[in-house]
């Protein structure tokens, strides 16, 4: 879990904010969505982030590592079983954070903390593969211009040579 910020802390100490923090993850997983205040859901984002990933990789020192978090074996394996293989193609970004506008009571301003389980389209990879190998050949070809050139000159007049032959017969 990343180390809590230096100053004010959500609630007092950094123990109650961890613990804090480990039962709004613990709710994020439960209902895939949680409504909470700003400063709330943008210290829970790296913490839940990181649980997931733990959870992607799926082998019992992750699952260990995050009942040492979370500590609920239903939620942990809620996590680990259903929400794992939804975000198994997603390389981070599991969270979004939605603004609603501002409570009521003391004008804080209140977000929606959701799991982001729509599956991922994989970007075109090979398309910056082609892109390295394209410029590469480039760089490599400048020297070699020339005779490339002189190359493409020949053909060209063979071409032209053969054209009036074929329009003769």
């Amino acid at each position: 879990m990343p180390k809590p910020t230096k100053g004010a802390r959500l609630g007092g100490g950094p123990a109650h904010e961890r613990l804090m923090l480990a039962n709004l993850a613990a709710a994020l997983f439960t209902h895939k969505s949680i409504k909470t205040t700003e400063t709330r859901a943008k210290r829970l984002r790296p913490v839940a982030e990181r649980l997931v990933t733990f959870a992607k990789r799926g082998d019992l020192h992750a699952r260990r590592r995050v009942l040492a978090t979370i500590g609920d074996k239903t939620v942990v394996h809620e996590l680990f079983t259903e929400i794992a293989p939804q975000v198994a193609l997603r390389d981070g970004g599991y969270t979004r954070i939605t603004k609603l506008g501002f409570r009521k009571g003391d004008n804080a301003s209140m977000v929606q903390m959701e799991l982001v389980l729509e599956p991922v389209t994989p970007k075109a990879k090979p398309a910056k593969a082609s892109a390295a190998k394209a410029s590469a050949p480039v760089a490599e070809e400048t020297p070699v211009e020339a005779p490339e050139a002189e190359v493409v000159e020949t053909e060209t007049v063979e071409a032209d040579a053969e054209a009036p032959a074929e329009e003769a017969k």
